[in-house]
């Protein structure tokens, strides 16, 4: 009897943590069938990721923290002038203003196992490099040269996110006992007493005018720790290797993600986001309608965990209408009213086609066509789409809905010349222009998501959705222009097509839309254009003809990553030599401003200049280090046959 309790016993605790799981894991399906194991499957994932040492905390690039347990390690400077004195707590790449710290980053691999990053600040010019040694952790703090004033290195130690554990400081020792181990921290300079330093917890002060080597578990020497760091980094340049001549693009590459990878405790989760700067301003992380999707994919070269983990945290974000929302935040807030293009399917889909496993399409499928089917309920102008903004429930009273502004931050490409002048209607809660990006988009998330469909034996959805895409693309047609040989944005109010165009008019070929006959004239009549798209740098978000393409400020005119990754895709469906040709280009051509920008100054920025070819052009208003500037690497890769093919369907031999 008492053993049949026991089974019964365990049986409930079982189930209870499955429940749990399930509203964790899998938030806003804990009514949901999925079956358990999805659960399990997501949970491995997530406890491998939410462990060891890295640069987790979102506050600060130099703040190393160990998971579980959330013990920091933190790099603070002080600086002594003959008269005040100055503290850098918490330092991020690209910050804005006077006075503050410029950082270049280096190499950092996405599990912290080797780190590299220089810093300017008042007279400090020093470099900082970390590596793991098994379990533990080193750092090396270099000065390129001797301060002009003295800085001192603090090396603070803290519990984040309110996790248990008490810290101490005995001799030039720190100790931080956790709930189940401790860990000893030692420094290789001497500890100089400081009571006036701005920290609230035990730390060690040292005057920085030569190499100093912080260690946990046990003490080590400068060249012990020199020697770790020289590993870590050989074996990051031999897994780059097996790139060939890309392998200074796979290093950026996972430099420019994994400086923003952080750990958002709210959620407890290991997530990919587009910078620090906007994790700190929107209240502690910031994921954003399409830039976490293409995040999600560019992880997917060379890790299968983090790939499958963005996208499940992505999608758990969704609101209670379905869909996807433009930003959703650490404040709790979100974008009720709107979402951002539909990229999700076609990057699970590739997702999938790297790491075939039913699990994780069974995990997302549901989602993602919730989000397909809200386009067509809340967004259909007069038989195609149009992006839009509409009244919705908003705890946060955000004031600017239902508005062009809101609807052009639906279309990810806020100021784009494409609307200028393009009224908004409250009735429609769209702009008065039927979107040729927008529904070439859809089409290709309708045939992803049938794709998925079939490998799921969902045969009802799938014929569904080649259904849908059929008429759509048929519907499609009527934005042919012929004089101009171009599918064309199109007004609703004055049935008059717009002349502005965008390299969104491109997408047509990812949805298939074209014949080859048309196919060659878009290619032909625009891409090769010097006066539309042709260039040094390419592709600008407005042609180079155009009024505005002079401002280069934002979406007028300057560079942006989705823009040449989407039309990269967009050339992959039709192989003709032109099309062939173009393709070639804007791979090569991407992959020299992605690299020259990033040996320049070590930036992976926002968007870059289509006159000058960087990234902090004056005219500009872009983010020095933002993650998805790594897309205009990754086409590289995808060219190389690195990833699968896109064009293949899945299930097809690659």
């Amino acid at each position: 009897m008492k053993h049949k309790k026991r089974i019964v016993c365990r049986l409930f605790l079982f189930c209870c943590f499955s429940v749990l799981t399930s509203l964790y894991l899998f938030p806003g399906t804990g009514e949901s069938k999925t079956p358990i194991h999805l659960y399990l499957q997501y949970k491995e994932i997530h406890d491998r990721l939410a462990k060891g040492w890295n640069t987790w905390n979102t506050r600060s690039v130099v703040s190393h923290v160990l998971l579980p347990e959330g013990f920091s390690i933190n790099l603070a400077f002080k600086q002594h002038y003959w008269l005040e004195e100055q503290y850098l707590k918490e330092t991020l790449i690209g910050r804005y203003g006077k006075n503050v710290e410029e950082i270049r980053p280096g190499p950092h691999t996405y599990d912290g196992s080797f780190t590299r990053l220089d810093i300017k600040w008042e007279t400090l010019n020093t470099r900082v490099e970390s590596a793991h040694a098994d379990d533990d952790l080193v750092i090396l703090v270099t000065p390129h040269k001797k301060p002009e004033s003295p800085v001192k290195l603090i090396i603070e130690t803290g519990m984040l996110w309110n996790r248990p554990g008490s810290l101490s400081k005995t001799g030039n020792v720190l100790t931080a006992v956790l709930p189940n181990r401790e860990v000893k921290v030692f420094c290789t300079a001497a500890h100089v007493q400081d009571p006036y330093v701005e920290t609230l917890t035990p730390y060690l002060s040292v005057f920085l005018e030569q190499p100093v080597g912080i260690s946990t578990g046990k003490p080590r020497t400068v060249e012990e720790i020199k020697g770790i760091i020289k590993n870590q980094e050989d074996r990051l340049l031999q897994t780059a290797g097996k790139y060939g001549e890309l392998s200074e693009d796979y290093i950026a590459i996972q430099a420019g993600i994994a400086w923003n990878l952080i750990y958002e405790p709210k959620h407890e989760r290991v997530v990919s986001t587009v910078g620090r700067l906007w994790n700190q301003e929107y209240g502690g992380y910031c994921f954003f309608g399409w830039d976490n999707f293409f995040l999600a994919y560019m992880t997917a070269l060379e890790s299968r965990d983090l790939a499958y983990a963005n996208v499940i945290e992505h999608l758990r974000g969704k609101t209670e209408e379905g869909f996807i929302p433009n930003d959703n935040r650490g404040n709790d807030s979100k974008s009720f009213d709107r979402s951002q293009p539909p990229v999700g399917g076609i990057m699970v889909k590739e997702i999938y086609k790297k790491y075939p496993e039913k699990w994780f399409l069974e995990a997302t499928f549901d989602d993602l066509l919730g989000w397909n089917r809200w386009w067509i309920k809340r967004r259909m102008n007069e038989g195609l789409l149009s992006y839009g903004s509409h009244v919705t429930k908003n705890p946060f009273n955000e004031p600017a809905i239902n508005t062009k502004r809101t609807a052009g931050y639906e279309s990810g490409m806020d100021d784009s010349p494409m609307y200028e002048g393009v009224p908004f209607n409250k009735k429609k809660n769209t702009m008065e222009l039927q979107d040729v990006g927008l529904n070439s988009l859809y089409i290709a998330d309708c045939e992803a998501l049938a794709e998925m469909a079939k490998v799921l034996g969902r045969k009802k959805e799938a014929e569904e959705l080649r259904l849908r895409a059929g008429k759509m693309r048929k519907k499609m047609e009527s934005l042919w222009h012929r004089a101009t040989g171009f599918y064309l944005n199109k007004r609703t109010d004055t049935h008059e097509f717009s002349k502005r165009l965008s390299p969104t008019l491109f997408y047509p070929l990812l949805a298939k839309v074209p014949n080859k006959k048309k196919a060659i004239r878009m290619i032909n009549e625009h891409f090769f254009n010097s006066e539309e798209f042709a260039g040094e740098w390419i592709l600008p978000s407005i042609t180079r003809n155009d009024r505005d393409f002079l401002r280069q400020r934002y979406w007028k005119g300057a560079i942006w990553p989705p823009l040449n990754f989407l039309t990269y895709l967009s050339l992959r469906n039709y192989p003709l030599d032109s099309i062939k040709k173009a393709r070639k280009e804007l791979a090569e051509k991407s992959l020299t401003l992605f690299l020259n920008e990033w040996k320049r100054k070590g930036y992976v920025s926002e968007n870059y200049s289509s006159i000058t070819g960087t990234g902090d052009d004056s005219r500009l208003s872009s983010d020095r280090f933002h993650s998805w500037g790594a897309l205009f690497g990754i086409i590289s890769f995808i060219e190389k046959g690195y990833m699968p093919a896109p064009e293949k369907v899945v299930g097809s031999r690659q």
